[in-house]
């Protein structure tokens, strides 16, 4: 061990996440020299490299450890590579700090156990909330028998993860134990902390299908502890988000906040219990109204720091090897959850791996795959090729009792974002129809679903020979903000100059759109991109219409009531697709579908109104009012240094597009509106509008 009270060099391998607080905590050690930093994602590598001043980048531990000579190595990639790299530490003579949990497995604890003691090395895991300051003190109050004898206790922790980003599915989507892997480890070494060793340990979980990426969202556990029970609740999927623990006693309680940082002891008090009860607990709730804000403050002010446990388990590691002291958590602690959660991680692993794997059935040859099938369009889509004969197949998220009731329908389930589960899906099919693209979400989200979801439909489509691929792309994709009104859309008008400040939705969707095109010129790729107008039909009421943002159950109408909407009835839409694909001529080209007729936003709001009732709340603003919001939000955004959702560039392109001339589509396709914008309107909203359609234009010319 190295003990000399001078300079102890740390190398780091991972770039994520916790990278950050692990090396914001290292940096504030004098006798710490963080001398590199390696990870996979060089970017994310060099960002963090740049922000605290880490001399190296490498590609690999083998070269950090060879150029720099750490004395120590902090692992801090997800828990699949911790016990190769932390192998191949200990081989290269470095010490090892890797972040919980330890490894996958029992034989992978032994393994890395055995290498430190053969070569006389230290290794640690970081079992960061037994450094929480809240969790500190909580042990502190139950040790000294502030609760009197402990029976119980529990705790409660929801969670959500970044969406999935698509390509190759990561452990998170792949491991049916990650949720407990994860976040369980945390559970069970604070249990034994409170209550003593664990004899025996009982879980359960189950999958709720809100998650359609998580398998298991859902995960209890009791365990059967030395000094009382323990009970833990993992979910994401509860909300308001909570990370709390309650200790139980014969004398009192005490109940730890980790999101706050507060800690409450509620004690027996002499006297009535009901008045015992009723006076604990306003004390307690006039302690919360002076404490709570006192630790926002501190956070804000920095004196609280974000994940302080991350950060605490970071610096003890590295004081303990200057010292030349065993640390606070021993490779045996690490190895003890571990063992407790295997049989259960097992089987999860087992039922997510089998489910996964069925996924991938032999099916026969099919006519059409429909991508997106959940959706309005999709949904639309599949009927008419089924009413035409066709045979059909679906590639979903979710499930959906309406689809798996169509017993001539092969029904996939999988995220277009994972190529294996879209190449299974477009062998041996002659037509793809690609409708699907994410809808709401983060950044990668739109990531997984659009952009990946489209690179993995081209890359299968030319792998299968695919005889055409219908690729529904958006007239978002056109340029709002900077158009001439008084110009003519078409096919060939100027793209979005400024993609990531109209938003993920915009930004993926050109980005897909781009890529089909480039197929089509580079790779043969025989495809159509078809870009409908808003599409409007029976179960789209309440979907806000252009020019419109709904913010908290509030439409806020933005602008004139006389701007036109470019509308399309969902059967047109789905006529058009149905003609793309039969079109030989029309190869490689776009098309724009908007039905010529033109309804304002006013008329159309107000038929939405007369349907939904008290259900719609619907302000108007006028659009320079708009703007002066947005430039307001906008400041505030760069002042805060953060990201806004509202800027004055995305509330200029929030006006509709108009004025289109859909010659493309009348020529290159013969498409014309079979049932046409009034008579689509007149079915989508039935008797509770008939005086306001009178009141709807007569055909035009586009």
């Amino acid at each position: 061990m190295n003990t000399s009270n001078k300079t102890v060099r740390i190398g780091v391998i991972g770039a994520g996440y916790v990278a950050r607080h692990h090396l914001a905590a290292l940096r504030r050690l004098a006798f710490v020299e963080i001398v590199g930093i390696c990870d996979l994602d060089a970017k994310a590598a060099h960002a963090l490299a740049s922000e605290f001043d880490i001399p190296l980048v490498a590609p690999t531990l083998g070269e950090l450890v060879a150029k720099q000579r750490p004395d120590a190595v902090y692992v801090l990639t997800p828990p699949a590579s911790h016990c190769p790299l932390t192998l191949q530490a200990l081989e290269l003579g470095c010490h090892v700090f890797v972040e919980k949990p330890m490894a996958e497995s029992v034989a992978e604890c032994d393994a890395m156990i055995e290498s430190a003691r053969a070569k006389g090395l230290v290794l640690s895991v970081d079992h960061s909330d037994l450094f929480d300051p809240v969790i500190l003190r909580t042990r502190e109050l139950v040790e000294r028998g502030a609760v009197g004898q402990t029976l119980a206790a529990d705790i409660v922790r929801s969670s959500d993860y970044p969406s999935y980003a698509g390509g190759p599915l990561p452990a998170m989507v792949r491991q049916g134990s990650y949720p407990f892997r994860d976040l369980g480890v945390h559970g069970l070494y604070v249990l034994e902390a409170l209550l003593g060793p664990i004899s025996r340990l009982d879980v359960d979980y189950r999958a709720t299908g809100s998650q359609p990426n998580l398998q298991f969202d859902e995960w209890h556990a009791t365990a059967t502890c030395a000094r009382g029970t323990g009970r833990m609740l993992l979910s994401w999927n509860a909300r308001p988000m909570q990370n709390r623990l309650i200790v139980h006693g014969t004398r009192g309680s005490v109940e730890a906040d980790r999101f706050l940082q507060t800690c409450r002891q509620q004690r027996v008090l002499p006297g009535p219990k009901f008045i015992g009860i009723v006076l604990g607990a306003f004390v307690l709730a006039l302690r919360d109204v002076f404490r709570i804000p006192w630790n926002v403050l501190r956070f804000a002010t920095g004196r609280l720091r974000p994940s302080p446990g991350i950060q605490r388990g970071a610096e003890e590691f590295a004081r303990a090897l200057q010292e030349g002291r065993s640390p606070p958590i021993s490779a045996e602690d690490g190895r003890c959850p571990i063992a407790l959660m295997e049989a259960a991680c097992a089987r999860a692993d087992a039922e997510r791996t089998a489910e996964l794997e069925a996924r991938l059935m032999p099916l026969e040859p099919a006519d059409a795959l429909v991508t997106g099938a959940n959706g309005f369009l999709g949904r639309r889509l599949v009927a008419a090729l089924r009413a035409r004969g066709q045979r059909v197949r679906v590639l979903v998220r979710a499930p959906s009792a309406a689809l798996e009731a169509m017993r001539d329908l092969q029904v996939l389930i999988g995220d277009l974002g994972d190529p294996r589960i879209v190449d299974h899906a477009v062998a041996g099919v002659g037509t793809v129809y690609h409708v699907g693209a994410a809808m709401r979400g983060d950044l990668r989200a739109f990531e997984a679903g659009t952009v990946w979801g489209t690179r993995n439909i081209i890359e299968a489509c030319n792998r299968h020979a695919t005889g055409k691929l219908v690729y529904v792309s958006s007239l978002s994709v056109l340029d709002h903000a900077g158009r001439d009104p008084a110009v003519p859309v078409t096919e060939a008008s100027a793209y979005e100059p400024r993609p990531q400040d109209r938003g993920a939705y915009t930004q993926t969707k050109l980005a897909a759109e781009s890529m089909v095109l480039e197929a089509v010129a580079a790779r043969q790729l025989s495809a159509v991109v078809v870009r409908p107008g808003q599409i409007v039909g029976p179960g789209a009421e309440q979907v806000t219409p252009n020019g419109t943002l709904a913010i908290a159950g509030l439409w806020i109408a933005v602008g004139a009531r006389s701007q036109t909407l470019p509308l399309v009835y969902v059967d047109d839409v789905v006529d058009g697709l149905l003609l793309a694909a039969e079109a030989s001529a029309a190869n490689g080209r776009i098309f724009n579908l908007v039905d010529p007729n033109t309804v304002t936003q006013g008329a159309y709001l107000d038929l939405v109104k007369a349907k939904l009732g008290r259900r719609l709340r619907l302000v108007r603003l006028p659009a320079f009012a708009f703007l002066a919001l947005a430039a307001g939000v906008e400041l505030l955004g760069k002042l805060l240094g953060r990201g806004v959702p509202l800027t004055r560039y995305r509330a200029r392109s929030l006006r509709p597009l108009a004025n289109f001339d859909i010659a493309a589509a009348r020529t290159g396709l013969s498409w014309q509106p079979r049932v046409g914008l009034r008579r689509g309107l007149e079915t989508m909203f039935a008797n509770h509008a008939a005086p306001q359609m009178d009141a709807l234009p007569d055909r035009v010319d586009a």
